[in-house]
């Protein structure tokens, strides 16, 4: 989405920022990790597929994706490659309706069981309600992934339905003014320009 390519979120303990070329070689020895495909339930592409992929979600409409740097040690190195923990996104699936399908992936095992895949969400979440002003979020995660199940119930999603032929669950959550006052409650959240 061209609309977040000059954006950076700051949050406590991450900072999210667009999804750019020199991300993707990272990103894609990432996407090579079996146990990542099927938590994420994504095909591996070559590397000229993943710079395609990361051209379309820079460029289309209905996708919006951030790159997830863990912020210490992005303040010790200045170096977004070496401080890349994750990434998270939004794909817009019904624009008339507000809808937003959301999706966090922390890859870095150093970086897990320390709460930023949570702050992540948040920052994304309410991202998605002022800037994108999406009304209600969906979440799709796959049956065997009981952290993200956990995580998305204690953000307030409820079960939509269950594909057993996909293996995956579909939570939903609308948006309403007490839960976005409890989303700004969770940690920081600021909007700076990213160059």
């Amino acid at each position: 989405m061209k609309f977040n390519s000059n954006t950076k979120i700051v949050g406590t303990n991450v900072l999210l920022v667009p999804y750019e070329k020199h991300h993707v070689p990272k990103y894609h020895t990432w996407m090579t990790n079996k146990e990542l495909q099927k938590l994420t339930a994504s095909e591996p592409l070559t590397l000229e597929q993943e710079y395609e992929m990361q051209k379309s979600w820079r460029e289309d409409d209905d996708k919006c994706t951030f790159i997830v740097l863990h912020r210490e040690k992005f303040n010790e190195t200045n170096d977004e490659v070496e401080s890349m923990i994750g990434d998270t996104n939004i794909f817009i699936t019904d624009e008339a309706e507000g809808v937003g399908e959301i999706e966090i992936m922390i890859a870095e095992d150093w970086a897990r069981r320390q709460k930023l895949g949570w702050q992540t969400v948040v920052l994304m979440l309410l991202y998605g309600i002022q800037h994108i002003h999406l009304s209600t979020f969906e979440a799709k995660i796959s049956l065997s992934n009981e952290i993200s199940i956990q995580m998305f119930k204690k953000l307030g999603f409820v079960e939509k339905s269950v594909s057993d032929v996909f293996q995956e669950v579909t939570f939903e959550k609308p948006v309403d003014d007490d839960w976005r006052a409890w989303l700004l409650a969770q940690c920081v959240f600021e909007i700076q320009a990213y160059h």
